[in-house]
């Protein structure tokens, strides 16, 4: 008989405990290829990992969280890459991260100045909220 392997979506290993991840361990941890994940590099511009003095590309915690919402949304939700970057663009996505969500505000049509007053209004409120 013919057995066929399924690609498990879910299946997230526990992350080593490090700053830097390279890319290939970053392809065993999240069971994405290497090459998709440069491929999503040129399509994502908010997933930009930094790249260290030899130019090997170094992934932090938040760009693996990242990447694990991007599968999710690809291959779960069934996005496409046109869908995931208007989803980012527009609006607030929540990446589930370690003791917190991390909120993600992307909209070209603001200047900084309105980011800074949306931030400083934020905070005025979580304020309210503890006292």
């Amino acid at each position: 008989m013919h057995k066929t392997a399924k690609k498990s979506i879910n299946t997230q290993l526990p992350l080593p405990d490090k700053l830097f991840y390279k890319i290939g361990e970053v392809s065993k941890i999240t069971g994405i290829e290497s090459y998709v994940l440069r491929y999503w590099e040129t399509e994502f511009p908010f997933l930009k990992p930094r790249k260290n003095k030899s130019g090997q590309r170094v992934y932090a915690r938040k760009d693996l969280e990242l990447i694990f919402e991007l599968k999710k949304m690809l291959y779960q939700e069934r996005y496409t890459i046109e869908g995931v970057r208007k989803k980012f663009g527009e609006g607030t996505i929540r990446i589930p991260g370690p003791k917190r969500v991390a909120e993600i505000r992307r909209n070209n049509s603001e200047s900084p100045a309105d980011i800074i007053t949306f931030v400083k209004n934020r905070l005025r409120e979580i304020l309210k909220q503890i006292s």
